[in-house]
């Protein structure tokens, strides 16, 4: 070979290599959602399209390929206002997968043969693969440079339903990429881990309109029961899950609560059970195992409700707790640690810093229970139990805003001569009528936050350069002094990436200009709360309280900045003056 030809070869290596990771880098991108197939048979036959959108929506998963599950679909067709008893056109379905930031939309029809004489009932399913960014059939080229649209087709006899699942499962996956890892039996094995007759139950169930649960229960009962006679006592978490939402709904708590508890740890579905299990707990008033329950998803989930949950049944369990004060004072530190990351990692809710104010109320730290009911009252001004909170906050650290404070709670509070039954509660060194405040997510909120979570570690790096870009521009607008073109920016980010910290860091800075300190605080705790490696964020913190007077926060600010860099002139600088502040 001579020599000349080497670099050539090399070259031409390499433009392959690159190519390859180019194209398993698009194949990386692509997050897939499944539609209910469309029956073009007898109505009989009706719940087999929803099987398959189902089965599929779990088979499809593997490395490189997020997937929409099916009832992540159904909560984007409902935020759509799609009925998801009705198939949606094809262009509704790219909208609807749009929406779902789905790059592949499985869709296709199927046809039941019914059973005649001997020969058994057979079912042919008819599958086509849609590139959603292109709104065309997903193509195939071939060797003569011609593309051609191929279909999958499947027929056998509809007992093997599971099995043409997993064979439909793999044609796609193939279809997408020819590398791919895993052999067709993989996915029929996964495909028939729940009995036939056990699987057929639950989809019918979920079929089953909810304005007849009997019905609907008692299909999810047969499908837990089959399955546990049929595959060795193991449990239909998803039939369990069901069970439990069904009477969770009706406020039947202790059958709702006995399904819950059944799901395992190791399913995917244990995080949803075992959260409205706490739930259920908290509302029996079984604090100790709603808490045993809840905590260990705390770090896992980050979601406020759970936070706010878990602050308010610990404050709740102290105040319960008479006996064992070591006991009583424990739940409060827990409650008042929750309920802080619950207010932090809100920007807009009330709710959990009204839970907070209280709790520190309880502790007998009033400065900064009152930033908290003062935030609370920003929200809502005629929020009376919060102004009658703040009132005696006021009162403790002799705040000459009190009396102020103290008026309008006497104006908001006349019903139910609900003033002064406080004010003698008070009086007697007690907050018991004060209820904590804990709303209950829907299924739709919470299955909506862990899809968003659950997607965020699959972030494509285009996607994440768009973030930066943004952040950029909203960065010069900020300097420029245009305040409201960078707040604009800032919406855009926070809607695709709600967890950034940096654009929290920034939107603190614009509240800071515009004089709005306490949305200053809100958004820099927030921007700490996803990222607390933030050293801005703690510098501006400590300068805030500073300026409030509040010496111990801005001495803890600036100590965290230190801990971050010792070496930083201006948390060195800060440090100066926060010793000035406590002197």
């Amino acid at each position: 070979m001579r020599l000349y030809k080497i670099p050539v070869i090399l070259l031409m290596i390499f433009l392959a290599v690159v190519s390859a990771e180019a194209q398993s880098g698009t194949r990386n991108q692509d997050t897939v959602m499944v539609l209910p197939f469309e029956n073009v048979s007898s109505a009989e036959f009706n719940w087999v399209g929803e099987s398959i959108a189902d089965s599929l929506s779990d088979l499809l998963k593997v490395p490189g390929l997020a997937v929409i599950s099916n009832q992540e679909r159904k909560i984007i067709q409902q935020r759509l206002k799609m009925p998801t008893s009705v198939l949606p056109s094809l262009a509704a379905s790219l909208k609807l997968a749009r929406e779902g930031r789905a790059t592949l939309l499985v869709s296709g029809e199927y046809r039941v043969t019914p059973a005649q004489d001997d020969v058994a009932a057979s079912i042919t399913i008819n599958a086509k693969i849609i590139s959603v960014d292109e709104g065309r059939f997903l193509s195939e080229e071939f060797p003569d440079g011609s593309r051609k649209t191929r279909e999958i087709v499947l027929l056998d006899a509809l007992g093997n339903l599971q099995s043409i699942q997993g064979q439909l499962a793999y044609q796609v996956l193939y279809q997408r990429d020819k590398a791919l890892e895993y052999a067709q039996n993989h996915f029929i094995e996964l495909a028939t881990k729940v009995p036939a007759r056990a699987f057929e139950a639950y989809i019918k169930g979920l079929l089953t309109p909810a304005s007849d649960p009997e019905t609907r229960a008692n299909y999810f009962k047969n499908a837990l029961r089959i399955n546990s006679e049929e595959a060795s006592g193991t449990v239909y978490s998803e039939a369990a899950v069901e069970l439990g939402h069904l009477y969770l709904n009706r406020k039947q708590y202790r059958d709702s609560l006995e399904y819950f508890s059944q799901v395992p740890e190791d399913s995917p579905l244990y995080p949803e059970a075992a959260f409205y299990s706490g739930l259920v707990n908290w509302q029996e008033k079984d604090y100790e195992q709603a808490l045993a329950v809840l905590s260990p998803l705390a770090d896992d989930l980050k979601l406020t409700s759970v936070y706010n949950t878990l602050g308010s049944i610990s404050v709740e369990a102290s105040r319960r707790e008479t006996k064992d004060q070591a006991k009583s004072a424990k739940f409060l530190v827990e409650g008042v640690e929750y309920l802080e990351r619950a207010a932090k990692s809100s920007e807009d809710e009330e709710t959990p810093k009204f839970n907070y104010g209280l709790a520190l109320m309880l502790r007998e730290e009033y400065v900064l229970a009152a930033d908290q009911l003062r935030s609370v009252l920003k929200t809502n001004e005629n929020d009376g139990e919060a102004q009658f909170l703040l009132a005696k906050c006021l009162e403790k650290i002799a705040d000459t805003a009190a009396s102020s404070a103290d008026d309008q709670a006497r104006r908001l509070l006349t019903a139910g001569n609900r003033y002064a039954n406080l004010e003698n509660e008070w009086k007697r060194g007690s907050l018991g009528s004060f209820d904590l405040r804990v709303r209950w997510p829907s299924r739709r909120e919470f299955v909506s936050f862990v899809f968003i979570r659950d997607k965020e570690p699959a972030k494509t790096g285009a996607a994440l350069n768009e973030t930066e870009a943004l952040l950029a521009k909203a960065e010069e607008q900020f300097k420029a002094g245009r305040d409201e073109a960078a707040m604009e920016l800032l919406r855009r980010i926070l809607v695709q990436e709600p967890m950034s910290a940096e654009s929290y860091l920034l939107l603190g800075k614009i509240h800071l200009r515009r004089g709005d300190t306490e949305q200053a605080l809100s958004s820099f705790k927030t921007a700490l709360f996803w990222k607390n490696a933030l050293i801005e964020g703690h510098i501006f913190l400590s300068r805030i309280y500073l300026q409030k007077g509040d010496c111990l926060q801005a001495k803890n600010y600036s100590r965290s900045a230190l801990e971050i860099d010792p070496d930083d002139p201006e948390a060195i600088g800060l440090e100066r003056q926060v010793e000035r502040c406590s002197r």
